[in-house]
C-alpha cells in the first residue's frame, strides 16, 4: 500500500473534502483526488460517496480511517522525535482503567505521571467493561485478567488475590450453616471454597446485601451484615489493626492487573513512558504496595 496515498486518504477524511484538505495545507486539489483515487484503485474500494456538495466515507473508508489515522499519527510522532534526536513523550494520553484500581491509586499515579511528564495530557476513563481500544480511541487499558486477545499486547504489572473477610462481631457459622454474606452485583446462595491454616473448607454464603462496588462492600462487612469475599489489598489494613478478621483464601482466586495496548501500531513514546511508571509504581507487583495507595484514601 502506498503510504503517501494512504497519508492524503486521511488528510481528506479528516478535513471532510478535497477542497478542505488543499486549503488546510497549501496541497494541490488535483492532486489529493488523484492520490486518492490511486488508493481506491488499488484497494479495489470505493472509501468515499462522491456527492455535489459534499464528500462522505463509505462503510470501508470511515474502517480504513479509523484504524490508520492513529497509525500514521504514531508514525509521524516518531519521525518528529528521531529527527529532534529524542523521544520526549507529548500529546494526549487515554486510558481506560477499572473502577477499584481507579479509585485507589489511579489518581496519585495520574498526578505523578503529569507533574513528570507535562507535556503529555493524560486523560482516564473509569469501567469495568471491555472497552474496543480502536473504536474508542485509547492507547492503553488497564484490565483485570483480561481473557487473551490476538489484536492486544500487554504486561501484568501487579498481582493481588481474594480472601474472605468479616467483622469481629459477626459469629463464624458451622459448615452446614450459611453464613450472611454481602457480594457485588445480584446473585442467590453461594458456596465458596477456601484455603486456611487447617487447609481447605466451604463456606456457604447467603447474600443479604447486593452491592456494585468493592468498596462499598468493604464497607458494608466493616458494618458487621455479612461476609464477603474481596483483594486482599482492600482490606489488608483492616485485617492488620483487627477491624476485619481472616476467614480464608479463596482458592483459584489469583488476579492480575495488566496495561494493555493494540499490538499493530508503534509504541508511542507516552505509552512507553506510562507503562515505566507503572513499573515503578509497583516494582514487585505485590498486593501490599497496591495496599499501600489505599491505606492513604
Amino acid at each position: 500500500m502506498d503510504l503517501l496515498a494512504l497519508a492524503d486518504f486521511n488528510l481528506v477524511a479528516r478535513h471532510g473534502g478535497f477542497g478542505k484538505a488543499a486549503r488546510a495545507t497549501g496541497r494541490p486539489k488535483a492532486t489529493l483526488s488523484r492520490r486518492v483515487g490511486e488508493l481506491e484503485s488499488s484497494l479495489g474500494l470505493r472509501l468515499f460517496e462522491r456527492g455535489v456538495r459534499d464528500l462522505k466515507l463509505t462503510q470501508e473508508g470511515r474502517a480504513l480511517f479509523e484504524r490508520t489515522a492513529r497509525l500514521l499519527s504514531e508514525l509521524d510522532e516518531t519521525a518528529s522525535a528521531i529527527a529532534s534526536g529524542g523521544q520526549t513523550p507529548k500529546g494526549k494520553l487515554r486510558i481506560s482503567a477499572p473502577a477499584l484500581f481507579s479509585q485507589s491509586a489511579m489518581g496519585r499515579i495520574a498526578a505523578g505521571f503529569a507533574l513528570k511528564y507535562p507535556e503529555v495530557r493524560l486523560e482516564v476513563t473509569t469501567e469495568d467493561r471491555p472497552v474496543d481500544m480502536i473504536e474508542e480511541g485509547y492507547d492503553l487499558v488497564i484490565r483485570v485478567n483480561p481473557d487473551p486477545d490476538e489484536n492486544l499486547v500487554g504486561r501484568a504489572f501487579l498481582r493481588d488475590r481474594l480472601v474472605v473477610v468479616a467483622s469481629p462481631d459477626l459469629l463464624r457459622p458451622a459448615a452446614d450453616s450459611p453464613a450472611p454474606g454481602v457480594i457485588r452485583g445480584a446473585g442467590d446462595r453461594q458456596t465458596w471454597n477456601v484455603a486456611t491454616s487447617k487447609g481447605s473448607a466451604k463456606i456457604t454464603i447467603e447474600p443479604v446485601l447486593s452491592l456494585s462496588s468493592l468498596i462499598m462492600v468493604r464497607d458494608a462487612v466493616r458494618a458487621g451484615v455479612g461476609a464477603a469475599r474481596l483483594p486482599i489489598s482492600l482490606v489488608s489494613h483492616d485485617l492488620a489493626n483487627g477491624t476485619l478478621l481472616h476467614w480464608g483464601n479463596i482458592e483459584g482466586s489469583e488476579i492480575a492487573l495488566w496495561a494493555l495496548y493494540p499490538s499493530r501500531r508503534l509504541l508511542s513514546a507516552r505509552v512507553s513512558a506510562f507503562l515505566e511508571f507503572l513499573k515503578q509504581a509497583f516494582p514487585n507487583e505485590t498486593p501490599d504496595e497496591l495496599a499501600a495507595y489505599i491505606g492513604r484514601s
